[in-house]
């Protein structure tokens, strides 16, 4: 593209608004949602603002300023999103997105504050889940905020798994929390004696219920389980020292002790009773999958809001950067400030294009979640009405079902002319076939979400604050980007720190469901790179296949050694796979809320204007993105590829070079081939001398697709840098407001 091309493409007029992030996220059509969007900004950009600015956070106790969030959690209807119709919320359907969207609002200013409110959510979330319909019905019904005429506080709760040291953070299938039968009469229900200390539990402060994991210490009681205690319980409901947190002060964490009577009616989910022995419905990991696969997904979103809140602050930096010094209105140096410097731009380019990326990763993720939540209700009644209870029966049943799963995603991905419509509409309509589809999706990108907007966000946010300089560390950088920085680093180890998402990610990544889908989402990127050459989907595109081929390799190959490369614990080749998926999702979900920007935009009248100048900047982020994931991908794909096999040594040459002699006896019958040898092959002199390097030039024999491939990635990266050029030139002249609308 000239520089004339380049000076007139459409530049961005504003910062994207509500109706950018409705359509990108695809909440344009949910009045409901747009609402709870406005209530949990109004929250987070008034009360939780007001009490950053004023200095909350510099303790590590819950005030009763802080104490003052709750009520207008309550009163803004945030703490209600989360409850179904029939126990007092307002939100019909799965509360995925719902969440998301509440988190990102309220981490956009703090992520303390957005963590109180989704612990509240987790607390529940057993019951919820995999709850009996009497827990909940008590708990769900406790929770709701009252109505006007009704005297009652709202319950709140805690989710207690983690354990003191030396277990805090390491495995979480490690229990030392402890459950025994107290007391059982004949023909009364089982009393249970519960002991548990807890690490890091958020919510502590205020909880009138925990709900624990514990694992059966005697004969009587079976496995583990998660039980729900109350705070007027018999026995002990320590509330625990406060932690000393550098982070998050905004929400309440605690290290409680339990040790507390309580029935067996408690028990999460219910229990059975075998030859005398209380056998629980669900044991405590089975409960935590079930929460876990849904909320890692808003805790990532924090990260994104902390990105993208970012962009503002640091644009108003950098061109007020020498006002009121040198330079006159007018001049460049006034007007621009440090927008002068390209590297500044680029490097603002990279924050924002992270921060978009990892949005609509996540927002993806909710979406998915949405649409899963009621095949797995439907998974959960169908496996009830067929007796098939544990694990492994309902993985056996699945089974069976994996074959018409692939079936239908084949006929999924054929135009409908070409396709059995019939077998397609009966596979469509089986309920455990659409389970099997969407839980490959969910299964790795909930995980992907966490990794990769938590641990690379926390690497792009320290670029953020760097942007502001010295100021970026202190308490009143606009924004507050020092601390929302290093909130980052305690979102990073939530839920799991980054060595259990790549641990999920390595063994759901290969399901050939996933791959099924992940080789259709290559083809549509091809599509899209004819259509929209800038957009990045080309170099995406080559490197997701690039990565597909490095994984089909590698989960056949063996080292150097003869030793497997692709199992559970070469954790050096799994996980970096994880991070190289992680890369693509992201980058791939990006373009497509571009697209989806560009094709329904026009449909709203507020964003006519503007509109070309969005998509273009989109576009360029895209491409911008793109590229990066294509750095990453093939980085990491050739060091697996070609990491684990021996560099070829002159003392054991083989075939690898050639001898003088030998080029000399066919110098007589090949002219020329002396001098031709010696300018591409390794030749070995009379005198054992040879060239000065490790060993012979590596032969790439087996391995012609990957360099094949790799090369045309490289070449895909043609024109992502007058893209970011593109971007940056609009950061210059994009409108912002006056004033950041927070602190007030």
């Amino acid at each position: 593209m000239t520089n004339a091309e380049n000076q007139q493409a459409p530049v961005l007029q504003t910062l994207p608004g509500d109706e950018v992030r409705q359509i990108m996220w695809r909440f344009a059509d949910r009045f409901d949602l747009q609402m709870v969007v406005q209530s949990a900004r109004g929250v987070a950009r008034g009360p939780v603002a007001r009490l950053v600015a004023d200095g909350e956070r510099n303790t590590h106790e819950w005030t009763e300023a802080k104490n003052r969030q709750l009520a207008a959690f309550d009163e803004s209807g945030i703490t209600s999103a989360f409850l179904d119709l029939e126990y007092g919320g307002y939100l019909e359907g799965p509360k995925n997105l719902a969440a998301s969207l509440i988190a990102f609002e309220l981490a956009w200013v703090d992520g303390g504050a957005a963590t109180g409110s989704l612990a509240g959510n987790l607390a529940l979330s057993p019951i919820h889940e995999r709850g009996t319909p009497e827990q909940r019905e008590t708990y769900m019904s406790r929770c709701v905020p009252p109505q006007p005429g009704e005297d009652r506080k709202p319950w709140r709760g805690a989710f207690v798994l983690t354990e003191p040291l030396p277990y805090v953070g390491v495995d979480t299938g490690v229990l030392s929390g402890k459950v025994r039968i107290s007391e059982w009469q004949e023909g009364e229900e089982p009393v249970l004696h519960v002991d548990k200390r807890g690490r890091f539990i958020t919510n502590m402060d205020y909880a009138n219920f925990a709900v624990v994991a514990v694992e059966g210490d005697n004969e009587q009681i079976k496995g583990t389980c998660m039980i729900i205690l109350e705070e007027e319980d018999e026995g002990t409901f320590d509330r625990g020292a406060p932690t000393q947190k550098l982070v998050h002060q905004l929400s309440s964490t605690r290290d409680p002790i339990f040790n507390m009577k309580v029935p067996a009616s408690r028990i999460v989910g219910g229990y059975t009773v075998e030859d005398g022995v209380i056998i629980p419905a669900y044991n405590h990991s089975q409960i935590i999958e079930a929460v876990f696969h849904r909320t890692r997904v808003t805790v990532g979103l924090m990260s994104a809001a902390k990105l993208l809140s970012a962009v503002e602050p640091v644009i108003r930096y950098q061109r007020g950067r020498f006002r009121g010094g040198e330079g006159n209105p007018g001049t460049p140096r006034y007007e621009l400030g440090l927008q002068m410097k390209e590297d500044v731009l680029h490097r603002l380019i990279d924050v924002w294009a992270t921060g978009e990326a990892s949005a609509s990763l996540g927002f993806e993720a909710s979406r998915i979640f949405d649409v899963f939540d009621p095949l797995d209700q439907q998974k959960e009644a169908i496996f009830a009405e067929k007796g098939i209870k544990g694990g492994r029966a309902q993985f056996r049943e699945l089974r069976k079902m994996h074959q018409p799963a692939l079936e239908y995603l084949g006929l999924a991905a054929r135009p409908e002319s070409e396709r059995d419509q019939a077998r397609f509409d009966e596979l469509a309509a089986e309920p455990l076939v659409q389970y099997l589809a969407k839980e490959s999706l969910a299964s790795v990108l909930c995980p992907a979400c966490k990794l990769w907007n938590t641990g690379h966000g926390a690497n792009m946010m320290r670029e953020a604050v760097s942007l502001m300089g010295g100021y970026g560390i202190t308490e009143d950088c606009p924004g507050f980007l020092g601390q929302k920085w290093m909130d980052t680093q305690l979102e990073a180890t939530y839920e799991g720190p980054e060595a259990v998402q790549r641990r999920q990610m390595s063994v759901t990544m290969t399901n050939e469901l996933f791959l099924t889908q992940f080789r259709q989402w290559i083809k549509e990127m091809r599509v899209i790179a004819a259509q929209k050459p800038g957009s990045g989907a080309c170099a995406l595109a080559s490197a997701m296949e690039l990565w597909e081929w490095t994984l089909r390799h590698l989960l056949k190959a063996v080292d150097a050694d003869g030793k497997k490369l692709y199992r559970d614990q070469r954790q050096g080749v799994t996980f970096p796979m994880a991070d190289a998926l992680a890369w693509l999702l992201a980058a791939r979900f990006l373009i497509l809320d571009t697209r989806e920007l560009e094709e329904k935009g026009p449909e709203n009248p507020a964003l006519a204007e503007g509109l070309p100048g969005l998509v273009q900047f989109y576009e360029d982020l895209c491409h911008v993105q793109a590229a990066q994931t294509a750095g990453e991908v093939g980085r990491i794909c050739s060091e697996l590829v070609f990491g684990y096999n021996r560099h070829p040594a002159w003392e054991t040459t083989g075939e690898t070079c050639y001898q003088i002699e030998e080029l000399d006896e066919l110098e007589g019958v090949m002219p020329g081939i002396s001098a031709s040898a010696r300018s591409v092959s390794d030749v070995v002199e009379t005198d054992g001398s040879h060239a000065e390097k490790a060993g012979p030039c590596v032969r790439f024999d087996g391995y012609e697709t990957f360099a094949r491939l790799r090369s045309r990635l490289d070449g895909c990266l043609t024109g992502a840098r007058l893209s970011k050029d593109r971007a940056s030139q609009s950061l210059t002249q994009v409108m912002i407001p006056e004033a950041l609308d927070y602190p007030l």
